[in-house]
């Protein structure tokens, strides 16, 4: 009898609202469950969206989660979740920032070795073509190196280790492409000064063997350039 009260209860008081022209939803009936204004809550359907692929619905709910509730815990997962949630949207700038600032705000959090890798492949993840320039290249392996001197045990240490061996591939891919260059346009000098500094300072990463051969073919051409200089002074 008392459930069959109470529901006469809120009918009447349905009945009131609507006469009085006054505007009625039902709790549950909300788009957003009121059980998502915790922490938790947010931080959970934050999750939710970034593995759904949702990311920049991720970092609005990430975002309101930091402003809402700045000392709870879920606050620091959130601002990682920010970051991540750019990374995977590929907006690299975004993602770097969000590193960047975390490393700022927590520089003793046991998550930092993570945020330190994820640094680097956003600088990894924006290098150009061989034919480039390869600024961000340079950046990626001072991040890798970075992480690996600081946290040299540590798991992210060692892909990072991997990490460091694809950049400096990078790097004397782009000096030995600029060298071949040199070699084609008759700048035998300058084309040996590049490959030089390929055997010099990005040895075993795959490149040793034609580096070898391209600078004996260099220092054969220059030696016929030098010789046919000579000849051409008697």
């Amino acid at each position: 009898m008392r459930i069959v009260r109470d529901k006469r209860i809120v009918l009447v008081l349905l009945a009131l609202l609507l006469l009085a022209g006054c505007k009625f939803s039902w709790p549950w009936a909300k788009k957003v469950d009121m059980t998502r204004a915790t922490p938790d809550g947010l931080y959970q359907q934050g999750v939710e969206y970034y593995q759904d692929g949702s990311y920049k619905k991720a970092v609005e709910v990430f975002q309101r989660l930091k402003e809402e509730y700045p000392l709870s815990r879920f606050a620091i997962m959130a601002e990682m979740g920010i970051a991540d949630s750019h990374f995977s949207d590929k907006q690299y700038v975004e993602a770097e920032l969000g590193y960047r600032e975390f490393i700022s705000l927590h520089p003793t959090n046991e998550n930092l070795p993570y945020v330190m890798y994820q640094l680097g492949m956003c600088h990894f993840n924006e290098i150009p073509t061989v034919d480039r320039d390869q600024s961000e290249a340079f950046k990626a392996l001072k991040e890798f190196e970075r992480l690996i001197q600081r946290f040299p045990t540590s798991k992210f240490a060692f892909l990072a280790e991997k990490m460091v061996r694809e950049c400096k591939k990078t790097l004397g891919e782009h000096e030995f492409y600029v060298g071949e260059f040199y070699l084609n346009t008759g700048k035998y000098q300058a084309a040996l000064r590049r490959f030089e500094k390929v055997a010099r300072e990005y040895a075993n990463v795959g490149l040793d063997y034609k580096v070898s051969y391209y600078l004996i073919e260099t220092k054969r051409r220059l030696a016929e350039e030098t010789a046919k200089k000579a000849a051409a002074k008697k």
